[in-house]
């Protein structure tokens, strides 16, 4: 909560809608799974919470592909996730990464060869109005739901390599937006890409507001498609 709320002071005024939903929330869904990488989960949700904190309306919730329950995340963070998951809620589903370079324990090659959360993925994509947003290396699980193809995205520096041997096109950027697909580059850059969302889905002086709150600023090169 930000500080001037604890201290009693007025909270400030409630801020613009989402673009194009009247005064609806902006749903945002975070998808986990037993060893996605924290900082893939908590950094956007941190911006999701303080942008809600200073008033905007944004509804963010962490979801599994799994039965709900408990999910550990890479480095022993327990997660819970209370209620069982419907993708057809969601404006923004977040695809974190974790596990790219182990192939045989928890993390993203897992669920690609469990095979449920790819297909979850590749049916939310057909919603109208959804946009998806992946995040390190959660773009490769993306691409292995078939969402990705060849369209503009980047990811983890360290995962570039292979998803452009898959056919992506695959730019060296921090952030790549193209349209229903939001693609982050590795782990902190996660924070950029939601707070880009944050000026796409409101406005410029929201994501700066809570860029302030955060204390935290944007680097690094943001591509639009089409350019």
């Amino acid at each position: 909560m930000p500080e001037a709320n604890r201290s009693g002071n007025t909270p400030p005024p409630a801020g613009p809608a989402p673009r194009g939903r009247g005064n609806d929330a902006l749903r945002i869904h975070i998808v986990v799974f037993d060893g996605v990488e924290e900082l893939d989960v908590f950094g956007p949700l941190q911006v999701f919470g303080a942008t809600a904190a200073m008033g905007s309306p944004v509804d963010f919730r962490l979801v599994t592909a799994g039965r709900p329950g408990p999910v550990r995340a890479r480095f022993g963070t327990r997660i819970d996730v209370p209620d069982p998951w419907n993708p057809s809620d969601a404006d923004v589903i977040v695809v974190p990464g974790g596990g790219f370079r182990r192939t045989d324990g928890p993390g993203i090659w897992a669920e690609i060869k469990d095979g449920q959360l790819p297909r979850l993925l590749r049916e939310a994509a057909g919603h109208a109005n959804l946009t998806l947003y992946g995040l390190c290396t959660g773009v490769v699980l993306l691409h292995a739901a078939g969402v990705v193809g060849t369209r503009p995205c980047t990811t983890h520096a360290g995962a570039r390599p292979h998803l452009r041997d898959q056919g992506a096109d695959v730019r060296d950027a921090r952030v790549v937006d193209d349209g229903n697909l939001v693609s982050a580059g590795g782990v902190s850059a996660g924070i950029d890409g939601a707070l880009h969302l944050m000026e796409r889905e409101f406005d410029s002086e929201t994501a700066k507001r809570t860029e302030r709150y955060l204390e935290f600023e944007r680097t690094g090169t943001v591509v639009v498609t089409p350019e």
